[in-house]
């Protein structure tokens, strides 16, 4: 089944981050054209299917940069029944995580734990595809596998013919989780394993900066690259676009404010902005890691702001 995406970047699902607020400020920065699409944090199916009004909340409203829902778990019956509202709620794609590396997911036997089940990823992958009954594209979100990646190939295999449309592959295992240098040689091999099959691979990691997209499509074969923590250091790293130190500051200003918007403390929606700028390239605003920490220690969540606000020219701050 095709694909809605009209550009070969896509933004990574990030737990903790790519909620609607921060992942549609993303969006709004791009066109069609420079993003081709979105996910949704992982939603975590286990004792029982999820209600419609859960699914929507993850979702969000959909735009011209389409949104997949991602989902997360290991009942057949609950992921196939979560699977079949999730489309009755509008979701364009629905991607499968099998790459979360968290304890809660290997203790429930989903996310990366399924690096060590081929088969059973493959009955999870069929059984939403089935209750999507063609009416969007199930995606799959793998790691390299699970202690190594000597299994890469059969996981490729087990996802395309349980019927995914897209395999995307983190070039870790689940055992380095973040720790190492994202190997590209896996998403190579990953792309020729799919290829026999005639479905696209989209490679994630490694992406740290604007070339670095083309380039891992260039060197891997891959047909869509997918930016993670590259996004979080530069949100406008699918366009290529320098940022200023003014846009730079308005934007993680309009997040934190946001985030005030919809019910955060003060104090909490400090904490998000500083988790973007534990990673923040952009603008000149983190200049050295010294820059870095000063920003980091900063305690008073309102100093934190006028520290940014500082930054932003006063005709442009619409979001204060």
């Amino acid at each position: 089944m095709s694909l809605p995406y009209t550009a070969p970047w896509l933004l990574a699902p990030m737990e903790g981050v790519t909620e609607p607020l921060f992942r549609g400020m993303v969006l709004g920065l791009h066109s069609p054209a420079e993003l081709g699409g979105a996910c949704t944090e992982f939603v975590r199916v286990s004792s029982a299917p999820l209600p419609r009004r859960v699914l929507r909340a993850h979702l969000g409203a959909q735009g011209p940069i389409p949104v997949a829902l991602q989902l997360m778990g290991s009942d057949l019956q609950h992921l196939a029944t979560t699977a079949a509202r999730a489309v009755e709620v509008g979701a364009p794609v629905l991607d499968l995580n099998f790459g979360c590396p968290a304890k809660g997911a290997l203790r429930g036997c989903a996310g990366s734990a399924l690096m060590d089940d081929p088969e059973r990823l493959r009955e999870l992958v069929a059984a939403t595809c089935e209750a999507a009954d063609g009416r969007v594209p199930v995606t799959a979100k793998l790691r390299a596998g699970g202690d190594d990646d000597s299994r890469l190939e059969e996981l490729v295999d087990a996802a395309c013919t349980g019927g995914a449309a897209l395999v995307t592959m983190h070039a870790r295992t689940r055992a380095e989780a973040y720790s190492v240098d994202a190997d590209w040689e896996r998403l190579r091999r990953a792309a020729d394993a799919a290829r026999a099959h005639g479905v696209p691979v989209c490679g994630n990691g490694g992406v740290d900066r604007h070339a670095d997209l083309e380039a891992l499509r260039r060197e891997t074969g891959c047909a869509y690259a997918m930016v993670g923590r590259g996004a979080l250091a530069d949100p406008w790293i699918f366009s290529g676009h320098e940022a200023s130190g003014a846009e730079a500051a308005g934007f993680l200003l309009a997040y934190g404010r946001g985030l005030e918007a919809q019910g955060a403390s003060t104090r909490g929606a400090a904490a998000r902005v500083k988790q973007l700028l534990g990673h923040w390239r952009v603008g000149g605003l983190v200049p050295d890691e010294e820059a870095r920490r000063s920003w980091l220690r900063e305690r008073d969540p309102e100093a934190l702001f006028a520290r940014l606000e500082a930054c932003v020219p006063q005709g442009a701050r619409g979001s204060d």
